[in-house]
């Protein structure tokens, strides 16, 4: 194990993308790492020397966002094309697709029960989907400009989002009601989650700030200013202690939360960070960039038990469980040397003993359910691709507009015939060696041969894709109905109103009358 005052290392960096990294997961089984880019791809890479990486082809537009399940047989992924897509892990490339959401799709993650999605959407809204029955839950609308980011606290039961309109907001997820709203940016809300005992939220914003929220209190307890230009990306350490992020400043940095200071700056992407992600240990973390890769670090500073640092606090200010980043008294020194400013890491990213695996491209039979303005439609489309990534990229530059859209500009062509000739014999020898693997034997994750369904599961996977249809148009027809019970209801009741009153002023009147012709005439 490493000595706790080893410094981050830069582990690995893949490369296959064809354009920028816009996001990054890592299966919890710690064997695979998933990234979404702005090629329109899902890439699945297996963490094993040697072993192939995947490309998953269905999206029809940048992919914004990645997450495993709980348990690592799902990912889903979140796109500019208005959809979200469960992909199945494996040879097949299946996938299925969700469509609810009227305009891009900006984030997509699990619940930790893995029975539940959450998406936020430039429709300013966040949807809950269910996972088992793949159909539209429910929507939450109070947003007033583009959600950029939502997520769900451990416990399940809230959801936070923040977005284009400068604010966090907390919803409860059993009565679907925004319990709280924090509007402190002076610019777009760019990324917000919850650490992993759920006592805190952190959000990122394009105005270089990053806070951190104490929910049982609602204030604010830190607030950060370390980067030279706008955040794309948060992660929370599974011990608390420690958060990433990811600028368009081109650095991540890492944050001692114990003693709220910044303690590192790594440098490794050329471009912007849009992306950063700790594994489900925290020994590892991954970032994605413009530069179309995707770089593995090994974390090192984190092998220090969570569990020794708490029996050094003794004394805590609430005795609510677990304890959070701000209620640890004393705050015990840091384990790195004290420095005057943070430590700045510069790996040289081009000479790392990485080499590009071969990458496999995936998309078969692709299963659709789209729920859009109360109708419903059951799609199936077929896409095939089996051709290999070339390892001779053009050079990509990715700016920034206003409103955030990450668009790309060739600034180089592409590598002369001596260098593909080159790649070519690169490739061949990687070809050959890889065949002799297969003929020894030797398997790769995601690599285990899978036949086709039967005709008969073909059809039983119809009947129940055609039954939660049904389900969900009986469910759209009920809620229809109970509108209309209640608008006669309404119209009924005020009626009856009126025709009491009418009935009312009709015996006034006859009294009236009845009163006038009733009174005695005297004569004199």
């Amino acid at each position: 194990m490493a000595s706790v005052l080893e410094d981050p290392t830069l582990e690995r960096h893949f490369r296959g993308h064809k354009d920028a990294v816009m996001c990054a997961d890592f299966n919890p089984n710690r064997k695979q790492l998933a990234s979404g880019s702005v090629d329109k791809s899902l890439m699945i890479w297996n963490l094993a020397p040697k072993a192939r990486a995947f490309r998953f082809v269905g999206h029809q537009d940048v992919i914004t966002g990645v997450h495993f399940s709980p348990f690592g047989n799902l990912v889903a992924t979140s796109s500019q094309d208005r959809t979200v897509r469960l992909w199945t892990p494996s040879m097949k490339g299946e996938s299925t697709v969700f469509k609810a959401h009227t305009a891009a799709v900006r984030s997509v993650a699990f619940s930790h029960d893995g029975q539940r999605l959450v998406t936020a959407s430039d429709d300013k809204s966040v949807k809950v989907w269910s996972v088992h029955r793949q159909c539209f839950v429910y929507s939450l609308n109070q947003h007033t400009n583009w959600v950029r980011c939502a997520r769900f606290s451990p416990d399940g039961r809230l959801i936070a989002s923040c977005g284009d309109d400068r604010s966090i907001r907390l919803w409860d997820t059993s009565t679907k009601h925004c319990i709280n709203c924090f509007t402190d940016y002076g610019g777009s809300a760019t990324f917000v989650d919850f650490n992993s005992s759920g006592t805190c939220i952190a959000s990122s914003g394009a105005d270089r700030t990053l806070k951190i929220w104490d929910l049982r209190t609602n204030k604010l307890i830190q607030h950060y200013q370390v980067h030279s230009a706008g955040i794309n990306s948060i992660s929370f350490h599974p011990s608390n202690n420690y958060l990433i992020s990811g600028s368009s400043d081109s650095t991540i940095k890492i944050l001692d939360l114990l003693e709220g200071r910044l303690i590192y700056t790594l440098h490794g992407h050329k471009g912007a960070v849009l992306a950063v992600a700790f594994s489900r240990a925290g020994d590892l973390f991954a970032s994605g960039g413009a530069d179309g890769q995707v770089l593995m670090w090994r974390t090192n500073f984190d092998t220090k038990p969570y569990q020794d640092v708490l029996q050094q606090h003794s004394r805590r200010s609430t005795p609510d469980p677990p304890p959070h980043l701000s209620d640890i008294h004393p705050r015990g020194p840091h384990l790195h040397h004290p420095q005057p400013s943070a430590i700045q890491i510069s790996p040289t990213v081009a000479d790392t003993q990485s080499t590009d695996p071969h990458v496999i491209e995936l998309g078969q039979a692709v299963h659709s359910t789209m729920l859009l303005t109360g109708q419903t439609h059951s799609m199936t489309t077929q896409s095939a691709a089996n051709s290999r990534h070339s390892d001779g990229l053009p050079t990509r530059i990715v700016t920034t507009s206003r409103a955030g859209e990450w668009r790309e500009d060739e600034s180089a062509s592409r590598t002369g015939s001596t260098a593909g000739s080159q790649a070519g014999a690169d490739r061949g020898g990687r070809g050959r060696r890889e065949d002799k693997e297969e003929e020894r034997g030797q398997t790769h994750p995601l690599e285990v041969p899978s036949g086709h369904p039967s005709s008969l599961d073909t059809v039983l996977r119809h009947i129940v894709q055609q039954l939660d249809i049904l389900t969900q148009t009986v469910s759209v027809l009920e809620e229809r109905l109970t509108l209309t019970e209640d608008k006669l209801k309404e119209c009924l009741l005020h009626q009856s109103q009126i025709l009491k009153e009418v009935r009312a002023s009709g015996e006034s009147r006859r009294m009236e009358r009845d009163g006038v012709e009733g009174s005695p005439v005297h004569f004199t």
